[in-house]
């Protein structure tokens, strides 16, 4: 045995101790679950709810829930898989039975919305480290440094991916937990905050599964067979490990009934000075995660990388510039035009240019929860900051037309260039009117193009609802160069 291992290396390795460990678990004749299926657990509501883990061949199994009895019998490789009705929202706990050689019971059950939280350091920023930042410039967004302590909603429940165990079959039943104490301090600060929106706001129980790894590129998110099938990779190669983290940390959760994904990453490829690839990338994991979990119209919503200064980075591969992260902005919103997306704005969620991780966590969680309350849960509430629709122009003026624009929070506005034919842009002055932004200046008799927020430190004033406007620029190339199918 130990020269067979000691033969093979790496995915072959790994997959080798994987099915020994199963068939020692069969051989043993005890039933057992994936680590996604535990006490304390959140199941989501109104949807049928697949139960599955491993047994012996040829076991009977029976499964009880909520009123619920499904019997199954494993299959010759010890696998077995039932699916229960539709369950009601309930914030009183349930128990559910597994029994067969053994009996499981897995306590403290909630049945309600569940979220899948994915990306890099941002989305992983654990809440633990709210307690040691220094205090934000922005009073007006709050300081929750003491949430943790604070922290006694027990209708809000937690899943941290274990890369190395999370593929593996769990015969402890406590992966879940109740988001308080150091459970919480080490779950996503992000994920938290959706999570503490949502569930205020609909009196739901909510249940969040955070699976980021720091520094992490898209491509390990995305198996190697999605991108064969996306037709813009057909004749390029794609680097930074595809599948690396979507084959132990997306794939053994997509059984597990979600209502949706938030996602916050693209400050490794924006290192990589990308634009419409990194669109394409979103594209390839969106359409592969949804497929995963066999619902083509889950909800993906994702966070506008915070502005840094990325042209101060030195580099050994790329040329950055002031404007790598506008170009960046710009891929990422292109993801817009895929259904059943939104992206929020944090471009004024930035203390420090020089700062990778802006502080404002609550904010960026409350942002994406406004987001998943409007557009999926049809709460009449502002959701969105504008965002910018098309242009026109009349005399020496551009008159812009925005979505979710219901007025402006200042009446000289500013953050807006603008240029003529030469593509010389300047300064240029900006009025909202008649539900309009009218740009113009005295240097420019014929305008073209019109830009806003189009840096790297963006400093631009204009939102609505509270929230910003996304960054844009009107002579935009990607909305031809980009396609959604």
């Amino acid at each position: 045995m130990e020269q067979l291992l000691s033969s093979l290396s790496g995915t072959k390795q790994s997959l080798l101790v994987l099915v020994l460990t199963l068939f020692s678990f069969s051989a043993n004749a005890k039933v057992l679950l994936p680590q996604i299926l535990s006490s304390n657990m959140v199941l989501q509501r109104e949807k049928p709810i697949n139960i599955w883990g491993y047994a012996s061949p040829a076991e009977k199994v029976e499964v009880t829930f909520a009123g619920q009895k499904k019997q199954t019998v494993t299959d010759k490789n010890g696998n077995w898989s039932v699916v229960l009705m539709p369950l009601k929202t309930s914030a009183t706990p349930q128990t559910m039975i597994i029994a067969g050689s053994n009996k499981i019971e897995l306590t403290n059950i909630l049945v309600g919305e569940v979220w899948v939280c994915s990306g890099q350091s941002n989305m992983e920023y654990q809440m633990r480290k709210l307690a040691k930042i220094p205090k934000p410039k922005n009073e007006k967004l709050g300081f929750p440094a003491d949430e943790v302590e604070k922290a006694k909603n027990t209708q809000i429940r937690i899943f941290l991916v274990n890369r190395k165990q999370l593929a593996k079959p769990d015969s402890v039943h406590k992966s879940w937990a109740v988001a308080q104490d150091s459970a919480l301090k080490a779950f996503s600060a992000v994920g938290y905050f959706f999570a503490k929106e949502v569930q205020e706001k609909l009196g739901i129980p909510v249940g969040m599964i955070s699976s980021s790894v720091s520094g992490s590129a898209i491509e390990p998110w995305v198996s190697p067979e999605a991108f064969a099938q996306e037709p813009y990779f057909k004749n390029i190669k794609v680097g930074n490990d595809p599948g690396k983290f979507y084959t132990p940390m997306i794939e053994p959760l997509s059984k597990f009934k979600i209502r949706g994904f938030l996602w916050y990453q693209g400050e490794t490829n924006c290192f990589l000075n990308e634009d419409i690839s990194y669109a394409y990338k979103m594209k390839t994991l969106i359409n592969l995660w949804r497929k995963a979990w066999g619902e083509q119209d889950l909800p993906f919503y994702y966070v506008q990388i915070a502005p840094y200064d990325y042209s101060k980075q030195k580099s050994d591969k790329v040329v950055l510039t002031t404007e790598t992260q506008p170009k960046f902005w710009e891929a990422q919103q292109q993801v817009l035009r895929l259904p059943k997306t939104g992206m929020i704005s944090t471009n004024d969620l930035n203390d420090n240019g020089g700062d990778l991780h802006p502080t404002y966590k609550w904010e960026v969680g409350r942002r994406l929860a406004l987001m998943a309350l409007g557009k999926t849960y049809n709460q009449q509430i502002d959701f969105s900051g504008p965002v910018f629709k098309a242009i026109s122009f009349r005399n020496n003026q551009a008159l812009l037309d925005f979505d979710y624009l219901k007025s402006a929070n200042a009446t000289n506005i500013t953050g807006f260039t603008i240029a003529d034919a030469s593509g010389k842009f300047v300064n240029a002055d900006a009025v909202l009117k008649d539900g309009k932004v009218f740009v113009s200046s005295k240097e420019i008799a014929k305008p073209t193009a019109v830009r806003y927020n189009w840096t790297e430190n963006p400093t631009g004033n204009l939102y609505s609802n509270g929230l910003p406007v996304l960054p844009f620029r009107t002579d935009n190339p990607l909305t031809k160069q980009f396609k959604t199918n």
